[in-house]
């Protein structure tokens, strides 16, 4: 008896490990709103199941999961949570580990990724669907080096774009000013992409004459406490005047994401097919707000197969009708967002 029910067990755990392969396999193959729900749903079921945090989350809520057909309907766990739990669908150990910048409380979410290679899968196809083949570009960084903050994500993410290139001048040039001109006065009429910290960018541009036109500035992250918080607007207008440069990108995710969305000058976000944002409203939490109403963003991200999928944050935005959406700054009383988040 004891070793058929062993042997159930290990059956029980087979399966369990196919359910994951399959739903991480159908992830990147989403082309039209009745896959992303389809697969979002059946997510869902998965976490609520494997999930403990977020299964004790939904059963504390007044609803019923064989109800619930569509995935703006799915209860999001409140991204706080990575802060005082281990958000975790699987019980293998981590392959990676990263940590949100802590800037205001100074409490610090931890993301436990299971799958190294479906979140480099993620950041390379985000990156390509918006700009095209890391290969075709000089990537340039003004964030720390992914050497030295191992357990950033951002850091990862640049790293792995910046290998990508295989550009030998591609690399990392936070406080090396003086590098990086010289990079861009020899490398002048060729692609490139400047991803930069807020402050960063902002130091880079008070601090030298430069003209770059040929360049593509992304900007992702907030002042990190260097300097006082400005808008998006006031921040693309200094760095067009002072830069050269005509349209400025933006970046928009953060450490419990496994997923980017990128934005032009009009600071209209775009998620890539696997992730979906939608606004709730600000008093009621499980009520989802209508287009062009500010409130309070849900994120759906796929991607997020291994820990939870459907979150809930602290930041304001309002989203439009053809999808896209904004980011106008987080609630009140809440810690500073580590990535790409301006007040």
């Amino acid at each position: 008896m004891i070793l058929l029910l062993n042997l159930n067990i290990k059956l029980h755990k087979k399966n369990n490990l196919m359910d994951i392969a399959a739903l991480k396999s159908k992830i990147f193959t989403v082309n039209s709103f009745r896959d992303f729900n389809d697969i979002a749903l059946q997510i869902f079921h998965y976490q609520y199941q494997h999930n403990a945090i977020y299964g004790r989350f939904i059963d504390l809520l007044p609803v019923n999961i064989s109800e619930i057909s569509s995935c703006y309907n799915i209860p999001c766990l409140p991204v706080e949570f990575f802060k005082s739990h281990e958000i975790r669908s699987v019980n293998t150990p981590p392959e990676l580990i990263f940590k949100s910048s802590g800037t205001g409380t100074g409490e610090r979410s931890n993301n436990l990724v299971f799958s190294k290679d479906l979140y480099e899968k993620s950041i390379l196809k985000s990156f390509s669907l918006f700009f095209g083949s890391p290969e075709d570009y000089i990537l340039l960084a003004l964030v720390p080096d992914y050497q030295i903050a191992r357990d950033s994500s951002l850091a990862f993410m640049l790293d792995l774009l910046i290998k990508t290139s295989g550009r030998k001048e591609s690399g990392f040039y936070l406080n090396r000013h003086d590098e990086l001109k010289e990079i861009l006065k020899k490398t002048s009429g060729k692609k490139k992409i400047l991803f930069g910290i807020t402050y960063a960018l902002m130091d880079l541009a008070e601090q030298n004459k430069l003209d770059l036109k040929d360049t593509v500035i992304i900007e992702t992250g907030g002042m990190k406490g260097r300097r006082k918080e400005i808008t998006r607007e006031e921040l693309h207008c200094v760095l067009r005047q002072k830069l050269g440069v005509v349209d400025i990108y933006s970046e928009y995710s953060m450490c419990e994401l496994m997923s980017q969305a990128y934005s032009e000058s009009g600071g209209h976000f775009i998620t890539p097919p696997w992730m979906k944002i939608y606004t709730r409203e600000f008093n009621d939490p499980f009520s989802q707000a209508d287009n062009e109403k500010k409130g309070g963003i849900n994120i759906i991200d796929l991607a997020n197969l291994y820990t939870c999928s459907f979150l809930s944050t602290k930041d304001v935005g309002v989203l439009h009708e053809n999808g896209s959406f904004e980011v106008f700054g987080r609630f009140d009383n809440s810690d500073i967002r580590g990535c790409s988040l301006l007040a």
